[in-house]
């Protein structure tokens, strides 16, 4: 009887002591709390869950990286941009500041002569004013059409901007012959320009021809018609150049034989009444010279206007973009010009 209550006592410790053991790793113990079962959690899918986190952090940096970068050129470029029309802008400020200045010692010192010449250079002065703020008006005209043709702007909105840059050109044709009625050469010459551009001016202003060669070189696409009809303008326009440019040749060779024709040496009085009678010949033929600068403006005109009936309403106000593209380059090729250190 002693012997298997033992083993009975025994046998019930073991199972005691399993229990506990099952116990135990069921239930967690920290500093003598009991939490609760432990969780099992697989050290792979937390790696994979960080991994994906960072990476989705990543590209969101690089999105944000990527715009800021986008913002930051664009800013760039509308500064450079601001930059180039603000250096534009000043040296052509300077050289109607100089120009002004000359003319201004010229007539209060009194050397332009008497009373009549004095008023030739005020209206070359006005002319040049009239000028300036024409060419302000031109660039803003020329932005809302540039704004019109990125915006697609429909076909009555943008008939509307390229008819105001058209009588705009007209205004600056009725400013010319003003100021060619108060001093013909200072139109002729073309003094109201930078140097660059007076380099290609033909009779106060730039050959319809080599425009219309401009004009097609760079207006594209264009059907067989409206090239042909284009190049049969090109033609008719370099006609009356030449026309126009041997009406000048004859004009000075008459000139230079008028003033010729009485001894160049020095005048006695027997020669007075002669001299004076040639000269008052010279000066007759010399007013002429305005019919050829109004005969030249013509011709610009009615090119423009021959433009407009053979393009469309967008392909004239690109050709009119490229027009006035062209001749801001030869403005800042002179300021490029002018800013280049010269060797002496």
């Amino acid at each position: 009887m002693v012997d298997n209550s033992q083993e009975t006592e025994d046998t019930s410790t073991d199972i005691d002591i399993d229990d506990k053991n099952q116990c135990f790793s069921t239930v967690s113990w920290s500093n003598g709390v009991q939490h609760g079962p432990l969780l099992v959690v697989d050290s792979k899918d937390q790696s994979k869950t960080k991994v994906k986190a960072e990476d989705q952090k990543t590209l969101r940096r690089l999105v944000q990286n990527r715009e800021a970068a986008r913002k930051s050129r664009l800013r760039k470029k509308a500064y450079v941009q601001q930059l180039e029309n603000s250096r534009l802008r000043l040296a052509h400020l300077e050289q109607e500041l100089q120009r002004v200045r000359q003319q201004s010692v010229c007539i209060a010192t009194g050397i332009t002569g008497d009373h009549g010449h004095s008023v030739v250079g005020n209206g070359a002065l006005a002319f040049d004013m009239d000028y300036a703020r024409w060419v302000d008006e031109h660039q803003r005209l020329i932005n809302d059409l540039r704004s019109a043709i990125n915006s697609h702007n429909s076909d009555n909105e943008l008939h509307l901007i390229v008819d105001s840059v058209m009588a705009h050109y007209d205004q600056l044709f009725r400013l010319k012959s003003i100021g060619a009625k108060a001093d013909v050469f200072h139109i002729l010459s073309g003094m109201w320009k930078t140097p660059a551009e007076r380099c290609f001016m033909w009779f106060g202003g730039f050959r319809s021809s080599e425009l219309l060669k401009i004009i097609r070189n760079h207006l594209e696409p264009l059907s067989d018609q409206q090239l042909m009809s284009i190049y049969n303008l090109q033609q008719s326009c370099q006609q009356a150049e030449d026309a126009l440019s041997q009406g000048m040749e004859a004009l000075q060779q008459s000139l230079s034989e008028t003033i010729s024709t009485t001894s160049l040496g020095p005048t006695g009085s027997g020669n007075v009444a002669e001299y004076m009678g040639q000269m008052a010949i010279a000066m007759a033929k010399l007013a002429t010279l305005e019919t050829f600068v109004h005969q030249a403006d013509l011709l610009r005109q009615q090119t423009l206007q021959q433009l407009q009936r053979i393009l469309t309403t967008l392909q004239v106000a690109r050709a009119l973009l490229v027009i006035n593209d062209y001749i801001s380059r030869l403005r800042a090729l002179n300021s490029l010009w002018l800013a280049c250190p010269k060797e002496y």
